[in-house]
């Protein structure tokens, strides 16, 4: 790690991705899906909305920081909550 000068959260952040890519590569191959539409009246399938959950975290966190003067697990904690409303809604 030191080649990056990368911290660990930075370093657990960047695994844990992968570790999303992977398993919902797996999933993809083992247990093909069809689109679905949900409330934003799209298809998606779980990668669309996996990417969707990722995108919206970042600007979730990139709002906090800017808006919020309360520590970042606050944040993490509207994540969770957005990632559960994408993968059960849209």
């Amino acid at each position: 790690m030191d080649w990056m000068a990368w911290t660990w959260p930075t370093a657990l952040f960047f695994a844990t991705i992968a570790l999303l890519l992977i398993v919902f590569t797996v999933l993809a191959i083992r247990f093909p899906e069809t689109p679905r539409v949900g409330v934003l009246r799209i298809e998606t399938t779980r990668g669309d909305r996996l990417f969707i959950t990722l995108l919206g975290s970042a600007f979730i966190n990139l709002a906090w920081l800017g808006l919020v003067s309360g520590p970042q697990w606050g944040a993490l904690i509207v994540c969770l909550v957005f990632a559960a409303a994408v993968f059960r809604w849209v």
